[in-house]
């Protein structure tokens, strides 16, 4: 039989163990949220490579369109939003392990991505298409048949191709590289006859060496870029859609697709 002093020191113990589990889970949940029940902080997975959308400038800042729309909705919601450069083609891992609270970054909406993830609302139109360089003898899509082919890893384009293995087939090769950029590499040297990507990032591409390159007529698919975010994660959805919505009411949306299309591509 246990005397009353080892039953007293067990009993201490016990206490001082739920104490310290209480103890740690209200640290915990302080840490993820403020007073106000949101999130301390944001913090965003991105292809820093991903000009226009998101990429570094001569001085290493992280800059770009969704850059430049997370700050407008982070000044909306009241919540710090950080960029941190991942392995695009490990995204969804990096959201699922809590690395990361979203990903945001010319993600277009896809039904296989959202079979894992849930979506904030669209904010831009997005479609796949085709470039060529300016020289070349490609007049249309049915000229690609027997040609080289360059896209990114774990794109949309790349998802695109998978679905259609008559059209994966059409292509003598197809070359896919982690980042878009080098992409626009092998068709500026002549390494790949054709590129399939986002419009919106080729022809911003395109801007930067004119009269090199040449949009083929027609698309292959249509999207909307959207920010992707954990199923189990509905309170983050809302308060980013709240912010999206405010940005487009006020016109700031707008003006941040002017800066860097020339035009305003956002979806009312």
């Amino acid at each position: 039989m246990m005397n009353w002093k080892k039953m007293f020191a067990i009993g201490l113990l016990c206490i001082g163990a739920v104490g310290m589990m209480t103890g740690c889970g209200g640290d915990q949940k302080k840490g993820a949220n403020g007073a106000n029940g949101k999130p301390e902080k944001i913090i965003a997975g991105m292809d820093d490579t991903f000009a226009p959308m998101g990429f570094r400038d001569d001085a290493g800042n992280i800059v770009g369109f969704d850059v430049d729309i997370a700050k407008a909705i982070s000044k909306e919601i009241g919540v710090p939003i950080e960029f941190k450069p991942i392995d695009w083609a490990g995204k969804e891992t990096e959201l699922s392990s809590g690395r990361i609270d979203c990903i945001w970054n010319g993600f277009s909406i896809t039904p296989e991505r959202e079979k894992v993830l849930i979506f904030s609302k669209p904010y831009m139109a997005n479609a796949q298409v085709y470039v060529v360089r300016a020289d070349s003898d490609i007049q249309s899509v049915e000229d690609l048949k027997g040609r080289k082919l360059s896209i990114q890893e774990s794109s949309t384009a790349q998802f695109e191709l998978d679905k259609n293995e008559a059209l994966k087939k059409s292509f003598e090769s197809i070359k896919a590289y982690p980042d878009f950029s080098s992409c626009f590499m092998d068709l500026e040297s002549g390494r790949c006859d054709a590129i399939l990507g986002d419009t919106c990032l080729i022809e911003y591409y395109m801007t930067k060496k004119a009269g090199m390159f040449r949009e083929l007529p027609g698309v292959l698919s249509k999207d909307s870029f959207a920010i992707g975010i954990k199923k189990d994660n509905a309170a983050l959805q809302q308060l980013l859609n709240e912010g999206i919505d405010k940005i487009i009411a006020s016109g700031e949306a707008a003006k941040i697709s002017e800066k860097w299309f020339g035009k305003d591509v956002i979806l009312k």
